[in-house]
């Protein structure tokens, strides 16, 4: 596994220095990060056009970061996953994403979108990157509780459209030779396991649908977040580390929407702040030969940024371990000796089975 790294998305700013890629970069490599998530929607950070036509650009743009001890995890294409696929209920607060000329025009935001994550895979592939960093949209997250029943076959059909909206991207992010790792996170489409399974189901399993691992999101659905990775990990091809807590009330619970972070029963906090064991994921990880990026995703409603990203990187880097070369008992085995074997096992020797 390699790390630590930083998702640059909670600390792009309109100060200095986080209000250009070198500072970013100077802050990263200063908290310990070897490596930064990039998100492609601010051109202070990346041009994606330009990035997915030029792989002098490209090779320029990762020049920049190793000057810092830096390289690219991976593109975060968060927000036009979203925009490929967005319930009319709630466009109006996702376009803002968006140049402004497409502000009401949901088809043309729509493609707009699919544009931008055919440039992300381009860039992937200029850039060297296995894996992409995306959301897959919601079209049905009003309909998430059943009340009323919901008629039948609404739900096939929504990942039937999510499916013809992200199949043709798949096979982009296929030829160049990356993965789409959808962060199953509320308000998608694809929020846990088992909505992550059927999507796979109508893409036909294709072997570019892989995901972003975030235990937050699970611990905050009471889902067994190991258990997952033990489950998953074939598909999981990047990692957000990134702490949470719930905490029993008797007043709210598990949707809590309505409250400010800090007043909900779940809430996300800072590594190490939260209730998350991170021991047995990295060891889950680890142990299933998990060898992309673990990224530090900073979202805490008590602790700051700044000593978020500082306390972060340490703390992913104490996490972090090689599985030894041979098993701890080996010199107690003896060597292999077919006649040994058979005298064990109470066997004679002479025989050939």
């Amino acid at each position: 596994m390699k790390g630590p790294g930083l998702f640059l998305a909670q600390y792009v700013g309109d100060r200095p220095p986080f209000d250009t890629l070198d500072g970013l970069a100077t802050f990263a490599a200063g908290c310990g990060f070897t490596a930064v998530q990039m998100p492609t929607t601010d051109s202070r950070l990346i041009d994606l056009p330009l990035a997915a036509s030029s792989k002098d650009y490209c090779d320029e743009l990762r020049g920049k970061l190793a000057a810092h001890g830096l390289e690219v995890s991976e593109l975060s294409t968060h927000l036009q996953g979203q925009l490929l696929a967005t319930h009319p209920a709630h466009t109006a607060l996702f376009e803002h994403f968006a140049p402004a000329h497409l502000h009401g025009r949901p088809e043309e935001l729509q493609a707009w979108a699919a544009e931008q994550l055919q440039f992300a895979a381009r860039a992937s592939r200029n850039l060297g990157l296995s894996a992409c960093a995306s959301f897959s949209g919601s079209l049905l997250w009003p309909y998430l509780y059943p009340w009323p029943a919901r008629p039948a076959g609404l739900v096939e059909s929504a990942f039937h459209e999510l499916a013809r909206r992200w199949r043709p991207l798949l096979d982009a992010f296929d030829k160049a030779g990356t993965d789409v790792c959808f962060e199953l996170h509320p308000t998608e489409d694809l929020h846990d396991g088992a909505s992550f399974e059927r999507f796979l189901d109508v893409v036909d399993h294709h072997p570019r649908a892989c995901i972003l691992y975030d235990p937050s999101h699970l611990l905050l659905q009471h889902i067994d977040y190991v258990g997952f990775v033990h489950r998953y990990h074939a598909r999981i091809r990047a990692f957000h580390v990134k702490d949470a807590e719930y905490r029993r009330s008797d007043s709210t619970g598990v949707y809590g929407g309505y409250l400010d972070w800090i007043d909900r029963a779940g809430r996300f906090r800072s590594v190490g702040d939260g209730q998350i064991d991170f021991s047995q994921i990295f060891a889950a990880l680890i142990q299933h030969g998990y060898t992309g990026y673990a990224v530090l995703e900073w979202e805490c409603c008590l602790k700051d940024s700044i000593r978020g990203a500082r306390e972060g990187a340490d703390f992913i880097r104490r996490h972090l371990f090689k599985r030894p070369a041979q098993a701890f008992d080996s010199f107690s085995a003896g060597r292999s000796d077919p006649v040994l074997i058979s005298r064990l096992l109470g066997l004679n020797a002479d025989v050939t089975p």
